[in-house]
Order: structure tokens, then sequence, then C-alpha cells
């Protein structure tokens, strides 16, 4: 689709005008964002399946790279900034960027945590960026150039406060209930809806079905926030517990590098349920840390201001 909206009109000060053509990726659990610039300006924005290795095959990434640089690349492109999770070595990185060099002949290509890409985007440079969408993470920057992460080990291993773990939770919320005998309550209800079961006892198999996997139970944590939204206890309480978990990550990665803030929220979660940003602001008042920001565009926005620093 033809989006010709400028980020730099966006409220709060303007991001650095790139010259040349730029392209930016956002590469998340579920999808991956690609934007065109010219000249500061967006000229393409795009979206297809992920492209992250960690959540589909190197097969089923290369085909949508594929597919998304067929419809923003063409013609010269100077520089290519990619985002993605994951990204925890300079192998992890050479890895993806070999994947997006063959539909970019000539233009530069560089691959960085996409943590990074929700500080640029809150028009810092220094702070700390949390990522709530499919998984969790925060990576900060200090004055002096030190960087810091906390968290982003994955789902066997973390992702507290992430849609994941929300879905996960109320997967495990609803098999309690069945044990203890109870009824379903609201939340297992929407659970099995939006599952299309008709017993809890079936979420056991389908948890640990090949037809299922990280994707599809972050997509779940929908009815943890549609229930909230009626009012269920159980649900606001998870939604408080995921963003005092997100603040957790945050304040440790502050305190690493001795700054108070800012504290940006960010990704899908992040950018637009409440209860979560509250609980993620009232996390990080009991650290002292004030300064909390929930993004206001999309983290691939952020690409300018990286390259920008990148020099």
């Amino acid at each position: 689709m033809e989006n010709p909206e400028n980020p730099s009109s966006r409220s709060g000060p303007a991001l650095p005008v790139v010259p040349g053509t730029v392209i930016g990726l956002d590469i998340g659990g579920t999808k991956t964002r690609g934007v065109r610039f010219e000249d500061g300006v967006v000229v393409r924005d795009e979206s297809v399946g992920s492209a992250n290795v960690q959540n589909v095959s190197r097969e089923a990434a290369a085909a949508n790279l594929a597919e998304l640089f067929g419809r923003i690349g063409g013609g010269r492109v100077d520089t290519v900034l990619a985002g993605a999770g994951g990204i925890d070595t300079d192998d992890d990185a050479r890895a993806l960027a070999t994947l997006i060099e063959p539909h970019v002949p000539g233009a530069a290509v560089s691959v960085v945590h996409d943590s990074r890409l929700l500080l640029a985007a809150g028009r810092t440079s220094t702070g700390v960026a949390v990522i709530a969408g499919t998984g969790s993470a925060a990576w900060g920057k200090n004055s002096t150039g030190q960087e810091a992460r906390a968290g982003g080990w994955g789902y066997l291993l973390g992702d507290e406060g992430s849609g994941y773990w929300l879905g996960r939770e109320a997967v495990r919320h609803s098999l309690r209930r069945m044990n203890k005998g109870l009824e379903p309550d609201a939340l297992t209800r929407a659970l099995l809806e939006s599952c299309g079961l008709d017993d809890p006892n079936k979420l056991i198999a389908l948890f640990h079905s090949a037809d299922t996997g990280r994707r599809y139970w972050a997509q779940r944590a929908g009815v943890v926030v549609q229930t909230a939204d009626a009012g269920l206890e159980v649900s606001l309480q998870l939604l408080d517990q995921a963003g005092r978990d997100l603040a957790e990550l945050a304040a440790q990665v502050l305190r690493q590098l001795g700054i108070t803030g800012p504290a940006i929220l960010g990704s899908g979660l992040g950018m637009n349920v409440g209860a979560l940003q509250s609980a993620f602001r009232a996390g990080l008042a009991a650290h002292g840390v004030t300064d909390v920001r929930v993004l206001d565009q999309d983290p691939v926005f952020g690409v300018p201001q990286i390259i920008a620093e990148l020099g």
C-alpha cells in the first residue's frame, strides 16, 4: 500500500532525515514490517509474515523477505537497517544479514536487536526501551555509550510480560480450575472459544501440539485483555503482573547503566493495553523512576535515528 506519511511530522522532536533510499525492517515474532524512506519521506510501508528464524524456518524467513522486498525494493537502495529479536551475537546479526543482502545489492546492511528500534522511535538516544509484544526484552544505553540488556531469553527461558506469557498463563489458570473441579470462568470460556475447544482438558494436547507454537499462544493474549476490559479480576491480575515484570526488566537495565530514565514501553501490548501500561508505570515508580513513556509511533520509524547515530 502507498503510505506517504513522513514520520518526522509526528508529535515530538523530529527524527533525523537520512538522505538517499533507506529501508527499515522491524522483524517481530508474528510479522515483518518494512518501510522505504526516500530522503526521509516514507514512500512504501508493507508487512508480511515473520522473518525471525527463532520463530519460523530459515526457508519461511527467506520467502517472507523475498515477498517484502518484492513490494518495497527496486531501484537503488543505499542502506538497510533491520531490528529483530534474538540478535544476541555478531553471528546472529550476520545470519540475518545474509538473508537480506541478495535483495539489495550494493546496499549497506546492518542488523540490531529490535529493542534498539524502540528507543530510537522514542526520539531519544539514551534510556531504556522495553518490548512487550510476542516476546519481551529491555535494552538501554547511557550518555557514555554503555549498553545493557535484560530479558530477551525467548519463551522457553523467560519472556515474562509478553503476549506468549499471557497466553500460557491463561492456559495454566484454566487447567488449575479444572484440576480443582471448578466450572470454567469467563477467562477459560473465552480461551476455549478462541481455540475452538469445548473442554479445558483439551488445552493440554493443543498446547503441546505441533500445530500451535509461540505465535499461536501469544495471540491468545487477546482473551486476557478482553476479559480484563470486562472487569474480570484474574485477567486484571495477569496484566498487572505482566506490567510489573516488564518494569523489573527496565529497572535492571537502568541500574546497570546508572541512569534514571527515560523508560519507553513499546510493541503491540505495550502500546495498546492501558492496564499493562499502568502497572508498568507503578512498577517503575517503586524504583523511583518517573520518566516513563509509551511509544507513540511504531518502532520501525526509529530506523533513521539509529542510522544517524551509526554515522
